[in-house]
C-alpha cells in the first residue's frame, strides 16, 4: 500500500508540474530561460518539486516499509502545508484560474497537501519526531527567502506580492516574513503535537 500511494503520489506531482510549466511557457512574453527561472523561483512550484522527488525516491527505493528516523517526511508536510495554507488565506481570491490552469492550481495548491497530510499520518516515523528538529526544518524556507531578496532587484520580479521588496520596501517584507516564520514555526509544533499523540501504525 506504502509503495502504491508513493507512485500515485509522485505521478500526481509530476503531472501538475508539467502541466504548469507548459501553460506557463505558452502563455508568457517572456524568454523561455526567463520564464523558467520564473518558474523555478514560486516556493509552490519548488515545494511541490521537493514533494515529488520525494514521493519518487519512496516509490523506487529496494526497502519502501522501512521506518524513517530523519524527520524528512514531517519536514516536507509541513513545508506543502505552508504552500496550500498560505494560498487558501491569502492568494486565492486573487486570480480565477480556468481549464487545465484550474486543475494544475488545484493539484498544486489543495489536493497535493491533502494526500501528503494523509500520507504523513499513516506512515510518519511519529515517534522519533522532536521540537528540536524544527530549527533544521526552517533551514530550506530561510534560504528561498535570502534567494528572492537576493534576486529580486537584478531581475525586477517577485513572485509573491507580500514579499515584494519594491512596492513595500524592505520593512515591511521584513515583518510580513516574520509573521511567515511564526505560521511556520506554529504549524511545526503542531504537527509534532499530533504526531506524538498518534499511534505510528502503517496500513
Amino acid at each position: 500500500m506504502k509503495r502504491f500511494l508513493s507512485l500515485l503520489f509522485c505521478f500526481t506531482g509530476w503531472f501538475a508540474l508539467t502541466v504548469q510549466y507548459y501553460l506557463m511557457l505558452e502563455t508568457s512574453k517572456l524568454s523561455f530561460w526567463e520564464t523558467t527561472a520564473r518558474f523555478f523561483s514560486y516556493f509552490t512550484i519548488l515545494t511541490n518539486l521537493l514533494v515529488t522527488v520525494y514521493f519518487t525516491y519512496q516509490a523506487l527505493r529496494n526497502t519502501p516499509s522501512k521506518p524513517e528516523n530523519s524527520g524528512i517526511l514531517s519536514a516536507v508536510t509541513v513545508y506543502i502545508l505552508m504552500v496550500g495554507l498560505i494560498y487558501q488565506i491569502l492568494l486565492r481570491q486573487t486570480w480565477n484560474p480556468e481549464g487545465m490552469q484550474r486543475i494544475a492550481d488545484e493539484t498544486l495548491h489543495t489536493i497535493i497537501p491533502v494526500l501528503v497530510l494523509v500520507y504523513w499520518c499513516c506512515y510518519e516515523n511519529k515517534n522519533a519526531l522532536n521540537y528540536r528538529m524544527i530549527p533544521k526544518w526552517a533551514v530550506y524556507p530561510l534560504l528561498y527567502f535570502i534567494y528572492i531578496l537576493i534576486q529580486g532587484p537584478f531581475s525586477g520580479f517577485y513572485p509573491y506580492p507580500f514579499i515584494d521588496v519594491s512596492q513595500f520596501g524592505i520593512l515591511k517584507v521584513l515583518i510580513n516574513a516574520f509573521w511567515i516564520v511564526l505560521f511556520f514555526a506554529t504549524l511545526s509544533a503542531i504537527l509534532i503535537r499530533i504526531g506524538k499523540s498518534l499511534k505510528s501504525d502503517e496500513f
